[in-house]
């Protein structure tokens, strides 16, 4: 019966987001009351348990997600993207040109959301296709599985970071961000060669109009900042928290290795970031200390609600008897090992296909599993990492017509639905199960 709760909890978060378009948040708390209730809580308890979740989570995640949706925000509206991939470039060569597409895809969406930086990048891949003499619909690919790779794989994207935190590995980013980086590589790739092998024997109505060059396309922005100024919002943050973890995990002391720790900080980090991100600004007034920050404080502001209510649903869960059968079963020998990670997994996959969001697949994912992580013996830093991994395989496959990023990128390539689905959803699904089988070898190796 607590599995049949659980289960109708899940099936209604889906049923309502998915057929009755009900914004996630309030799927999730309505399913947080409604699961506590169902399980016999005390209605007092089950009251607590949502607010101190939602509460609870913010007070480790809240600053974080909301410092690196601001730090994207700078980056898309200041032309610093559009910098990065002319310096991805020069380097990779105008002779791979997909190739070239799938790095920027990758480096663009750590900080900037995956739908916000392809249309970013459209009229560039567009312009870029026709001066190298490549398929427009192999570059449109090779940019969205790019973009995909580090979207949920990858702090500080908000995904990532809420599933940290729901699990209890928010301490551990700097490890997230490391072995993220190292799954995302082979799921690039194999993006990169569906582009190449599949998409590139599709043909697009009207690819060889183009409106603008390449050259025209980075005019039309303005004055683009420096590599330097464009670059280090993103990185600095990220040594930053990689300097810290290694810190602590060497166990160093004293005034300099405190000091480096509180760096090294995930808010302080991130926090970090956003000044460096100042220097971006064309100017510094009203429209950008305050209306740029603002967009990025808006797209925040949905991520947190919908990240505190995935930690209140979650919260409730671990309160009721629910959390139990969760803990006996990891506990089993049913799965073991690598192979608890197909758990997450496919519960990520399920509500991803039905629902639409990878954000929310995460969100609930992580809340759902939190609470037989520990019973199953998974603690540490890469441990949990690689849990988070594993969610956000599963938050890949797959992309298809309930999900806003599909809509992005036929829209915005002139893909038709049909080649759509061939090119773009299957490449979703390839790259959620090299991500699952490259963490689950992490696993063998590091575990």
């Amino acid at each position: 019966m607590l599995f049949l709760i659980l289960l109708l909890g899940v099936g209604f978060i889906v049923l309502a987001t998915a057929k009755f378009k009900l914004h996630p948040f309030l799927s999730l708390l309505i399913a947080a009351f409604g699961v506590g209730i169902a399980a016999g809580l005390p209605l007092s308890e089950v009251v607590k348990a949502i607010n101190e979740g939602f509460g609870g989570l913010m007070a480790y995640i809240g600053i974080v997600i909301v410092a690196g949706t601001v730090i994207g925000k700078i980056l898309e509206k200041s032309g610093a993207a559009l910098r990065m991939a002319e310096v991805v470039l020069r380097i990779v060569g105008e002779k791979r040109p997909q190739l070239a597409m799938s790095l920027i895809g990758a480096i663009v969406s750590i900080p900037v959301f995956c739908d916000s930086a392809y249309v970013i990048m459209a009229s560039l891949k567009k312009s870029l296709a026709h001066r190298a003499g490549v398929p427009l619909a192999s570059m449109s690919i090779a940019l969205a599985t790019g973009l995909y790779a580090t979207h949920t794989l990858v702090p500080p994207t908000p995904g990532p970071i809420a599933a940290a935190g729901n699990i209890g590995a928010s301490g551990y980013l700097g490890t997230i961000i490391l072995i993220g980086l190292v799954v995302s590589v082979p799921v690039m790739a194999v993006g990169y060669l569906w582009a190449i092998k599949v998409a590139s024997t599709i043909k697009i109505k009207g690819e060889d109009e183009v409106v603008y060059s390449y050259e025209e396309v980075v005019r039309e922005f303005g004055q683009l900042p420096s590599a330097a100024k464009a670059f280090t919002p993103i990185f600095l943050p990220i040594i930053l928290i990689g300097i810290g973890s290694v810190i602590s995990y060497l166990q160093y002391t004293g005034g300099i290795a405190e000091f480096l720790l509180f760096l090294g900080t995930p808010v302080v980090a991130l926090l970090i970031g956003v000044f460096a991100a100042f220097p971006l600004l064309p100017a510094w007034n009203e429209e950008t200390l305050t209306g740029w920050i603002g967009e990025g404080l808006k797209d925040a502001a949905i991520i947190l609600l919908l990240t505190g209510a995935g930690g209140a649903f979650g919260s409730v869960i671990k309160a009721t008897p629910v959390a139990g059968l969760i803990q006996d079963f990891a506990a089993g020998e049913s799965l073991h090992g690598a192979f608890i990670l197909l758990i997450p997994f496919f519960v990520a996959a399920a509500l991803k296909t039905a629902q639409g969001s990878s954000t929310a697949a995460l969100v609930i994912t992580s809340a759902l599993v939190a609470p037989m992580l520990a019973e199953a013996g998974i603690t540490g830093a890469v441990p949990l990492a690689l849990v988070v991994m594993a969610i956000g395989a599963g938050a890949m496959a797959v992309s298809h017509v309930n999900d806003s990023y599909f809509w992005v990128v036929t829209q915005f390539s002139g893909l038709k639905v049909t080649d759509a689905y061939k090119a773009h959803t299957m490449a979703t699904l390839m790259q959620g199960i090299v991500a699952i089988l490259v963490t689950m070898l992490l696993w063998f190796v590091l575990v």
